[in-house]
């Protein structure tokens, strides 16, 4: 074990959208960067690319694959990042699902509910609680802020009644980032959300024609997607420790699609 002397982050479900981005913005800042993803050949293949993508920054960067869900796999996860650089800094918890399926909220499947709850809930609430545990233990290093930075969504908040499964699980979401919010505060830890709101991303892209009608036509006022680079940056600041006098703070990252107006 090295005890790097850059700040260290690990960023979950990061080889492609918002997750890439905050990746890239973090490795830009200067952290060393653990990335995210399926443990497949092409879940792999896209880590390691992003390894290389990242160390052109001139900072380390390592890939920890696995399904953040599957709680079995989450220690080795975190003890490899330890492993390598001896210290964990910040924690952006991005890996995240869609609703399996749109539909009718009173066919709602269990198999769906729960699959939506143990991606966007039970995964982060669980990955949260064994980061803290570190970062409690090793103490703040220097000046460094340590930070858990969720990735949730306008969902949280906004009525979606053709994936409410989805919507659930990011409210629920939300209420982890408040827990581990109060309960670290006085640590010094700092613990935030992040909602995003209309993205563009590989994973929007199917309903793409539909939201540049709508996006145009004002349902986001200002009249634009959003782009990953757009929650990179929020997760730059905090992670830099730019909110300091904060406590679970919720910031809306939409273009002010939930912002009630008429």
């Amino acid at each position: 074990m090295s005890n790097s002397q850059r700040p260290v982050a690990v960023v979950t479900g990061s080889t492609r959208g918002i997750g890439k981005a905050c990746a890239q913005a973090l490795a830009q800042a200067g952290f060393n960067v653990a990335i995210n993803g399926r443990d497949s050949e092409e879940g792999r293949a896209r880590q390691q690319a992003m390894v290389a993508e990242l160390q052109q920054f001139g900072i380390e960067a390592m890939a920890i694959p696995g399904d953040v869900a599957d709680l079995d796999r989450q220690p080795a996860m975190l003890e490899a990042v330890i492993a390598r650089w001896g210290r964990l800094d910040c924690v952006v918890n991005n890996a995240g699902t869609a609703a399996k399926q749109r539909g009718d909220l009173l066919e709602v499947t269990p198999e769906n509910y729960n699959y939506c709850q143990d991606v966007n809930t039970r995964a982060m609430f669980f990955f949260s609680q064994r980061a803290a545990q570190i970062m409690l233990q090793q103490g703040q290093i220097g000046e460094q802020h340590r930070s858990i930075i969720n990735i949730t969504s306008c969902s949280a908040y906004s009525l979606s009644i053709s994936r409410g499964e989805y919507c659930v699980s990011k409210a629920a979401a939300s209420m982890v980032t408040q827990l581990f919010a109060l309960r670290l505060a006085e640590e010094g830890i700092g613990v935030y959300e992040i909602r995003p709101g209309i993205i563009e991303t590989d994973m929007t892209s199917g309903v793409k024609p539909k939201y540049d009608q709508l996006i145009s036509g004002g349902l986001v006022p200002m009249k634009r997607w959003g782009q990953p680079a757009d929650i990179a940056t929020a997760v730059d600041a905090l992670a830099g420790g730019k909110l300091p006098f904060t406590v679970g703070q919720i910031i809306d990252i939409d273009g002010g699609l939930t912002k009630s107006h008429f």
